[in-house]
């Protein structure tokens, strides 16, 4: 698990450590890019029926956290 995230989880072993649902093999890159090619949640549950609408929820809460603490430094062009 990591802080603020109980249902996302790392570990080297699995998918390079990529960040994955907790207790699959399913990352939270796999999750938003499923969103991003307009799959809705109802179909993400069907197709995958291991995973819970509060872990999709997790997955954009996760991004959403990774993605504030990004620095963007732009360029003086």
């Amino acid at each position: 698990m990591l802080p603020g995230h109980p249902r996302i989880t790392v570990d080297p072993k699995v998918l390079v450590g990529k960040p994955i649902i907790q207790g699959t093999r399913l990352s939270v890159e796999f999750v938003i890019g499923l969103m991003a090619d307009e799959w809705s949640k109802a179909e993400i549950l069907a197709n995958y029926p291991g995973i819970t609408h509060e872990d999709i929820t997790a997955c954009l809460a996760y991004a959403r956290d990774v993605l504030s603490s990004e620095k963007v430094f732009p360029s003086a062009a």
